[in-house]
């Protein structure tokens, strides 16, 4: 029964941790036609702005991989609450390209880390478990990405400031923050030592992480292009206002949440099925939102593509989550975050530079031609990985004997 109940809290900060992630990229969704108006930007120099992001991002996700190894998950709180003050900092002072730089540049830091440290506790419970953890925690940032965006975008169609939804994102932190500490008590979340002895733990093998990696960054590069721009194409390209604007992130986050509550019940064998055949959904709904003539027919390339990519991601975490050490998690989870998240930082700056070129709609095309190469690329680079798509013998013996 104890054993249970270590593994219900480590799934319940995992979901908190999601949904509070998830709050603060919905309000960001719905908030960059604001921010970019606030600061007086174009289409070019937002795609400049948001390259801070990762900028700051990389360097704090690997440092935070060795930070969580060697101090445990409880650091969770702390940077989910951090994540909600850099949000609010970034929209209070942006005010040209340099103020919106440096505040992006801190939302990244902040972000890379927070979501390392949510990836770490969802892998540690789901590998605990035997339970799809990942993709259920994912599909709550999904589902709470949807009511910030809406209730983002109501807020600005009623004339607030744009700091004030990021103020509630801050509160909302600081509550989770909380509730995260007494789902991750001291002695059940510290780090897991290494069965080898050794500061560092077991050789970690990083060829097979960077590989599947490489998968998460164009999974999460086509993503994000349509999480932070969808707003934007919905206002510039068919003329909406910023309150019907706020419906394009909203859609694309309830369609994700949907789609991987769905995808929690597959068989972990169907992992390569789910990459190819979401890969190809991806790049077709894609497809039909650049040639879209009206706000219903964007919307459904936007359905279309968030269920495509919806498991992408989830399902390569755990694939990886089978396949490392407990006492190497952290560093795993960071390395392969890191890679992925080079897409999910540069998707939107690749929309933008395509935008500056081609227009929106040609920057639309270029997110479809993402899909069609994740399909191309998943079967080899899978294989070269050697990471199997189902739990070893010893594994699911050493995760029976866990639950009991």
């Amino acid at each position: 029964m104890r054993v249970a109940a270590m593994h219900r809290r480590l799934t319940t900060a995992a979901y908190l941790a999601s949904g509070i992630f998830g709050a603060f990229w919905g309000t960001w969704g719905s908030a960059v036609p604001r921010v970019r108006d606030q600061a007086g930007l174009d289409d070019a120099q937002l795609g400049t702005a948001l390259l801070f992001i990762s900028a700051g991002a990389l360097p704090a996700m690997l440092l935070t991989g060795r930070a969580l190894d060697r101090w445990g998950l409880r650091c969770t709180a702390s940077l989910m609450i951090a994540l909600g003050a850099a949000g609010l900092v970034a929209a209070v002072t942006a005010d040209g390209l340099v103020s919106l730089c440096a505040g992006l540049a801190g939302v990244g830091m902040t972000s890379g880390a927070a979501d390392v440290a949510m990836n770490s506790v969802g892998g540690r419970a789901e590998q605990r478990s035997g339970r799809p953890v990942i993709t259920r925690a994912g599909a709550v940032f999904s589902t709470v990405v949807v009511g910030s965006s809406l209730g983002t975008g109501a807020a600005y169609a009623l004339g607030a400031p744009t700091w004030v939804p990021f103020a509630a994102v801050l509160l909302l932190s600081v509550a989770v923050g909380a509730a995260i500490l007494r789902s991750l008590p001291a002695g059940e979340s510290g780090p897991v030592p290494a069965p080898t002895g050794g500061a560092e733990g077991p050789r970690m093998p990083v060829m097979p992480l960077l590989l599947v990696g490489t998968l998460g960054a164009i999974a999460f590069a086509g993503e994000n292009a349509h999480q932070s721009w969808g707003a934007v194409y919905l206002e510039d390209v068919l003329a909406t206002g910023p309150g019907l604007s706020a419906v394009a992130p909203a859609v694309f986050a309830a369609v994700v949440a949907i789609t991987r509550f769905a995808a929690s019940t597959l068989n972990a064998a169907h992992a390569r099925a789910v990459l190819v055949l979401g890969s190809l959904m991806a790049a077709a709904g894609a497809a039909v939102v650049a040639r879209a003539s009206s706000v219903p027919v964007a919307l459904a390339g936007l359905v279309l593509a968030a269920a495509g990519a919806a498991a992408l991601f989830p399902t390569l975490m755990s694939i990886v989550s089978r396949n490392v050490a407990e006492s190497s998690r952290g560093r795993a989870t960071s390395l392969v975050t890191v890679v992925s998240y080079l897409g999910f930082l540069l998707g939107p700056v690749y929309v933008g530079m395509w935008a500056s070129v081609a227009g929106l709609r040609g920057a639309m095309l270029a997110v479809a031609a993402l899909g069609v190469v994740m399909a191309v690329l998943t079967l080899p680079l899978l294989s070269l990985s050697r990471y199997a798509v189902t739990p070893s013998r010893a594994e699911r013996q050493e995760r029976a004997a866990d639950r009991h």
